[in-house]
């Protein structure tokens, strides 16, 4: 009987040893840079965000009055614009587009149908989305999105 749990025991272990052993060979050194935590990017406070040129900012997309506030954060990988929501509606932002000239941004506003009692009220919380490279010399094209979501 003792040899039978040693026997099982030694295969648990050669199989975890074994499972680990093949660890793809990208995941493991040094110097590199980790890759990007999968999920939404917080946007970081103003003292540690580059602003961007109003001129490398198209907005005529957006509806009139709509905050056009654009930074950079993180070595330029990600942008942070100033969206906007009111009364029960949020607001987040998501990258539509990257090429070689532009990158665009949609802000997304998610009202809940059917609509419930909300406050009369206009927030600008800054939103930001994670690029796939660094935004350098490209065109920063915001746009905006009304969506029903369930309540």
């Amino acid at each position: 009987m003792r040899r039978l749990h040693t026997t099982v025991g030694a295969a648990a272990l050669l199989l975890g040893v074994t499972a680990c052993a093949q660890q793809p060979a990208e995941d493991i050194g040094f110097g590199g840079q980790p890759p990007a935590p999968p999920g939404p990017v917080a946007p970081k406070p103003e003292a540690e965000r580059t602003p961007i040129a109003e001129s490398a900012v198209d907005a005529e997309r957006l509806p009139r009055g709509y905050p056009r506030q654009v930074w950079t954060q993180d070595g330029g990988t990600v942008v942070v614009a100033t969206g906007q929501e009111g009364g029960c509606s949020q607001v987040h932002a998501e990258v539509a587009e990257q090429t070689a000239q532009h990158v665009t941004v949609r802000f997304v506003e998610e009202t809940p149908e059917p609509p419930g009692m909300c406050t009369m009220d206009l927030r600008y919380p800054p939103v930001a989305v994670r690029l796939d490279a660094p935004l350098d010399q490209r065109t920063v094209v915001l746009e905006q999105q009304d969506v029903k979501v369930p309540r």
